[in-house]
């Protein structure tokens, strides 16, 4: 039933468009329901363009950064491994989930739209995994060891949420594509590879190039 309602809701949105499971290009291991792969997206006409501005449907796609740093915590364990993480602005879960098969301890999903929380709670359990939601990350008041978060510095305002980050967990993990060396304070780069949003949007090539930064309190 989740799926039916997101898909009912995307249609909504965007005429005749439906959602289907997708085993992810660069981290196989990982299904999502996303916006089919085939959609026409070149023939959206005005009014329809228009209405997705004004209803965003950032979960029915898993983002270049999202799919990066998904692959990234797969390969690095280590990062994620026993602790309690939260994905700050989730989307459609990608990195909570990657986060979870990756042996992490709990991990909560917080995005702002509900209708993410609810595409958050269908791709956990195409993957077999638990999460937990939350609105908002002032809003929940459990223990946190590592934030996650992609995709979220779109606008150099919001490199305020960094110092936010390490305020409410002491190690934080950063996936970017749009903001280059944003230096900020107690953050490092850790790796820097190519990455693209699936379905393909079809990017510059500037934003499939993908950065993932480390933040520690020490």
């Amino acid at each position: 039933m989740t799926r039916v309602e997101l898909s009912r809701r995307l249609s909504a949105v965007i005429p005749n468009a439906a959602l289907e499971v997708v085993a992810l290009p660069e981290v196989p291991r990982i299904r999502l329901a996303l916006l089919q792969e085939s959609y026409p997206q070149h023939l959206l006409d005005s009014d329809t363009v228009v209405s997705i501005m004004n209803t965003p449907m950032y979960w029915a796609f898993c983002w270049a950064s999202g799919q990066v740093l998904a692959r990234f915590i797969m390969d690095n364990p280590q990062y994620v491994k026993g602790r309690r993480v939260l994905d700050f602005g989730a989307g459609s879960g990608v990195v909570a989930v990657a986060a979870a098969i990756a042996g992490a301890k709990a991990v909560v999903v917080c995005d702002t739209d509900p209708l993410a929380l609810l595409a958050c709670a269908c791709n956990a359990e195409l993957n077999d995994v638990v999460l937990e939601c939350a609105p908002s990350l002032d809003g929940y008041s459990g223990e946190i060891d590592t934030i996650l978060a992609s995709d979220v510095l779109y606008d150099r305002a919001n490199l305020a949420w960094l110092q936010v980050f390490l305020d409410r967990a002491p190690s934080v993990l950063v996936a970017d594509s749009r903001i280059r060396n944003f230096g900020a304070e107690n953050y490092r780069l850790l790796s820097a590879s190519s990455g693209y949003t699936f379905p393909d949007l079809d990017e510059s090539q500037e934003f499939r190039q993908v950065k993932v930064y480390l933040g520690s309190r020490s």
